[in-house]
């Protein structure tokens, strides 16, 4: 299967910094997207870590016998051990932290596979319908889990942002791996929360179905969110898989 694919980041409109990062792999075999936090330097430092600890690691044991999950699981605790390596040589960063998203497409597997910690997503656009393939990693996901808030009081609710896991942690408690069927006309997309803390669902939808060219998708998806706000860093990593 092919995979045609861009990707973009943008301070947004209300940053002075950008404290999101991305890398994609000049073989299309993984895609990363990191939102930091923790003031603009820490910020900066601890998305641009875990992005490069995590390629290192990805490109490191790619060819080995090792399972894709636990390549992929291992990746994200050696993104997590060099953030807390320099909060510990830096401690004016002693409070920086990220979230992650990460898809890999390696050929020994029949489905790609996707990790995650915090609130960066990875969607799957097959025909009409947007699915968000993680969960959350936040207090209000978790609150309308367990029924305490409904996904309309969740989109207002004070305490949205607030995670419930990141890297740069000593209690990293949860990495969600998981693999997921794709096929030919599927379109993915990675992103940081500054382009669904602007658009919906609906409008994510319209942006990837009305535009071929991931290139174009991706610029449109983070004009589409300056347009409504851009409060925060957007970065956007759109794919188009097509049959070979």
């Amino acid at each position: 299967m092919q995979r045609f694919y861009s990707g973009l980041t943008d301070p947004g409109l209300l940053r002075s910094s950008n404290q999101d990062a991305y890398y994609i792999d000049p073989d299309g075999r993984f895609f990363i997207v990191a939102d930091g936090m923790g003031g603009h330097a820490g910020g900066q430092e601890a998305s641009r870590l875990a992005t490069d600890a995590i390629q290192a690691y990805l490109n490191q044991q790619w060819n080995s016998d090792h399972r894709s999950q636990d390549i992929l699981r291992d990746a994200f605790l050696k993104a997590n051990d060099a953030i807390l390596q320099d909060q510990s040589a830096h401690p004016e960063r002693a409070d920086m932290g990220t979230t992650a998203v990460v898809l890999m497409f390696r050929e020994s597997d029949a489905e790609p596979w996707c990790g995650h910690v915090g609130d960066s997503r990875l969607y799957q656009l097959r025909g009409p319908k947007l699915k968000q393939v993680t969960e959350d990693h936040t207090w209000v996901a978790r609150a309308i889990r367990e029924g305490e808030l409904s996904v309309d009081q969740s989109k207002h609710h004070p305490w949205r942002h607030v995670l419930s896991q990141c890297l740069g942690r000593e209690d990293l408690l949860q990495i969600d791996v998981q693999s997921f069927p794709v096929r030919g006309g599927d379109r993915l997309l990675l992103c940081s929360d500054g382009l669904t803390e602007e658009l919906s669902d609906l409008l994510i939808t319209s942006h990837l179905k009305s535009i071929r060219a991931c290139t174009a998708a991706a610029e449109s998806l983070v004009d589409a969110a300056k347009q409504r706000g851009g409060r925060d860093n957007i970065t956007v990593v759109v794919l188009a898989l097509q049959d070979s």
